[in-house]
C-alpha cells in the first residue's frame, strides 16, 4: 500500500517556494508533510497533502513544475530506535532506500520512504510487522 507523493521542481531563488504555497493555500489544500533537497540552482519539494490529484492539478494550471510518484508511509511507535529497527528491516532484505522523512504525528512516528523496489519493501513491511499508513488516514489527519 503506497501513497501518492508530489516532487515540486523549484529554482532557488526567492518567491518560488511562495508561489507553490499561495497555489495549495488558495485551493484549500492542506500540506500534511514535506521536505525541500536541493542543489546550487533548483530544489526539489515533496510534499504529502490532503488532496494529491487535485493539488497535482492546480500547480499545473499554475504553470508549475510538479511529478506524482508513489510512496510508503509506514507507522511507528514513539521510542527511540524504531526508525533504526525499520531501516534495518530493509536493509537486511536487500532494499535500497531513495530517500526518507519523517515526522511524529498523534504520539507516533511516522515515516516516508521511496525505495527501487516497491514489492520486495511491501512484503518487508508485512513480515516485520510493520503498519501501514494509508493515503486516506493521512488526508484525515490533514
Amino acid at each position: 500500500m503506497t501513497i501518492n507523493q508530489l516532487s515540486i521542481f523549484i529554482e532557488n531563488r526567492s518567491g518560488t517556494l511562495i508561489k507553490v504555497l499561495e497555489v495549495l493555500k488558495q485551493s484549500g489544500i492542506q500540506i500534511v508533510a514535506s521536505t525541500i533537497a536541493d542543489t546550487a540552482e533548483y530544489g526539489i519539494y515533496r510534499l504529502i497533502c490532503s488532496e494529491p490529484l487535485r493539488a497535482y492539478e492546480e500547480l499545473k494550471k499554475a504553470g508549475i513544475a510538479v511529478a506524482q510518484s508513489d510512496v510508503f508511509a509506514i507507522e511507528l511507535d514513539n521510542q527511540p530506535g524504531r526508525a533504526a529497527d525499520a531501516v534495518e528491516a530493509f536493509s537486511k532484505a536487500g532494499i535500497s532506500i531513495t530517500y526518507l522523512y519523517s515526522f511524529l504525528l498523534n504520539g507516533k512516528g511516522i515515516l516516508i520512504f521511496r525505495t527501487d523496489n516497491a514489492e520486495q519493501a511491501r512484503q518487508a513491511i508485512i513480515q516485520n510487522g510493520l503498519k501501514f499508513i494509508a493515503e486516506k488516514d493521512l488526508s484525515l489527519l490533514a
